[in-house]
């Protein structure tokens, strides 16, 4: 059986990638003074990886790990303004309009007509909540999980709160590290839609043969592929 779907929403229902990458040119202008662009972003993704179990993910995060490491490459002498320009970035990005992607509205409608549909996001949880607010999809889905992280007794817990087990439950997002593969691992399907723009940490390799494993251009094809898994085609 089928019963529960779950939506990623970052760069599958929403642009999100985008944006960090925009304000990361900025950034790397705001430093061209300090240090060349190849270092610059490997010691900000350094940063940003050292600080994921203080922060978490999401733009406060990034913007703490953007100071951090204009304050490392330039020897502490980064001026007053450049930090003010990098907070007024963060803050910009906190304050971006949403805009959704291709399809995200006409399939979460559709498949909310006959599954329970549930959002699973992580990330700084008033940003989040206020992106589901500006986005228009929020009174369609049956529940909702901002999450530190993801994992598979993460997804466990939320399926089984939400619908009748991960079992019984399929997790689609753009991420085959955090969307798809602890789904599988928590007994799940995983439907990997992927985004023209990944994050090198959320970067992974398909689980190439795996029988719950599916992969998709856009979210179009979702309320068919879905209605084939339900009706026992393929399990």
């Amino acid at each position: 059986m089928l019963t529960t779907i779950g939506f990623d929403a970052d760069d599958t229902l929403w642009h999100n990638e985008s944006f960090f990458r925009l304000t990361q040119d900025r950034f790397t202008a705001l430093m061209a003074d300090h240090c060349p662009p190849e270092h610059l972003h490997e010691r900000l993704l350094e940063a940003e990886r050292r600080n994921l179990g203080a922060y978490g993910f999401g733009v406060k995060g990034f913007t703490l790990s953007m100071i951090e490491t204009a304050i490392e490459v330039s020897g502490g002498r980064v001026p007053a303004s450049v930090i003010g320009e990098i907070l007024a970035s963060g803050r910009e990005m906190l304050e971006h309009p949403v805009h959704l992607l291709p399809h995200a509205r006409a399939t979460v409608t559709a498949l909310a007509a006959d599954y329970r549909v549930v959002l699973i996001t992580k990330g700084d949880l008033l940003d989040q909540e206020r992106k589901l607010a500006q986005s228009g999809l929020g009174d369609l889905f049956d529940g909702v999980e901002i999450v530190s992280d993801k994992t598979p007794e993460i997804y466990r817990a939320a399926f089984a709160r939400h619908g009748t087990g991960a079992d019984q439950g399929l997790m689609v997002g753009n991420s085959l590290k955090s969307d798809v593969l602890p789904m599988l691992t928590a007994g799940g399907w995983g439907v990997h839609v992927p985004h023209g723009l990944t994050w090198a940490l959320e970067q992974a390799d398909p689980p190439t043969g795996h029988r719950r494993f599916h992969e998709m251009a856009d979210l179009s094809g979702l309320p068919d592929l879905v209605c084939h898994l339900a009706q026992g085609h393929k399990t």
